[in-house]
Formats: structure tokens, sequence, C-alpha cells
């Protein structure tokens, strides 16, 4: 079992969550999936999803880069891409009230997945766990998440851990067809032994947790 700190390489994710003014959220979307290619033609958008239950007029995406120095390259073409800046960014940052950013790396024993197929929920858990990092957490977190993932419910897509802002933050993504498929996933889970077990070693770690379910914009790759 790999605890280090990060994965042997250098890829890593920018977390971006935006709170959408309340009465433009369907102005958003509707500028999002018609023009977010601009965006995307600079580096690679895994999910945009915006957020049905546990926070309202939110929308999450994730962008990767190979590295910082990547990121900056990026930076600087958008600063210089006339079409992305007259087309979306100006169009929607009236749109948004706040916005706000992560850094954070997937754990050493995660591969970002994907979902069976397109359509469905998605579960966005965010845990703030003790300090350490997954030298400390991670075996006991890896034996929660595949106990989940046994009741064979839910669709793991991603664990993140923060290395840039609220630090100590673990994201896991998951995927359910619908949100009753994911009530009665959380049901089993709840009744499961195995899944009761592991959480019992794993929460001695964890400070606080929060979820929300997102439904997928049409433009995200992640659907």
């Amino acid at each position: 079992l790999a605890t280090g700190p990060r994965q042997n390489n250098s890829i890593f994710y920018e977390i971006r969550t935006y709170d959408i003014k309340p009465s433009k959220m369907k102005e958003f979307v509707e500028v999002l999936n018609k023009y977010i290619h601009l965006r995307a033609a600079h580096s690679e958008l895994v999910g945009f999803w915006s957020a049905e239950l546990g926070a309202m007029n939110k929308v999450v995406h994730v962008w990767k880069y190979d590295d910082f120095a990547h990121r900056t390259a990026v930076r600087h073409a958008l600063a210089n891409d006339k079409a992305w800046q007259e087309t979306l960014s100006s169009r929607v940052l009236p749109l948004i009230e706040k916005q706000h950013n992560e850094v954070a790396c997937l754990v050493p024993w995660c591969q970002l997945g994907k979902p069976p197929k397109e359509g469905g929920l998605y579960e966005w858990v965010t845990f703030q766990v003790k300090p350490g990092g997954p030298a400390l957490w991670g075996e006991a977190f890896q034996a929660a998440i595949n106990a989940h993932i046994n009741t064979g419910y839910s669709k793991l897509i991603g664990v993140f851990h923060t290395e840039c802002g609220l630090l100590n933050t673990v994201h896991v993504i998951w995927w359910n067809e619908s949100p009753d498929h994911w009530a009665v996933g959380r049901r089993s889970a709840h009744e499961d032994a195995r899944v009761e077990a592991a959480v019992q070693d794993s929460v001695r770690f964890l400070e606080s947790q929060q979820n929300m379910l997102l439904i997928p914009l049409q433009c995200s790759p992640l659907k």
C-alpha cells in the first residue's frame, strides 16, 4: 500500500467552486455549455457539475495539469486569448458571486475513474481530516472506501486530497444511477457490517464531513 503524500508524478487537479447569483444560474449554464470549448482548448476539463442537493446555485469544475509550469503556461495563454475573454469569461464573470479554488492530487491508491454509462448522479463528499496526509490516514480511509465499493451501489470516480487551499481536506466523488439508487445505497451501507467496521476505524482521523449531490452539465466530460 502506497501511503506517501501524493502519487509519483507531478500531475495535479485544480478544483474550482463558484457560487452563482440565484437569478443567473440558467444563463450561466447556457453560456458554459455553448462556449466552454474555448477554455477546454487550453487544458483538460475533467468534469463540470451543478449542485442539486446539499448546496444551491453552486457549480464545481475540475481541471487537470501536468505540473505547475503547465498551469502557468495555460493562464498566460488565456490572458492572450481574446475569443475566450470576449465570448466566455466576460459573460460569466458578472453572473458569479464568489469563487474558490484548491490544488488537489489523487491519493496514491486511486486512479481517476469513469461512470459505466452517461447520466446519473454524482455525490461529492468532503472530509476534513486530521493533519498528516495519506501517510497517516491512507490505509484506514482506503479500507472504508473499499467497503463502500463492495456494497455494489456506487461507482468510485476519484479520491483527492488538497495541497493548496484548506489543507487536510479529502474530496471523494461517487457516481450513482439516480437519487433513489443513491438513497438505497446509503441505507444498505449503514446496515453492512463490513462498512460499519471500516468506518469505525477511519473516523478516528475525521474532523468533519459534508456532501453535495451534483448533476453534470451537458459540456462535462464526466456525464
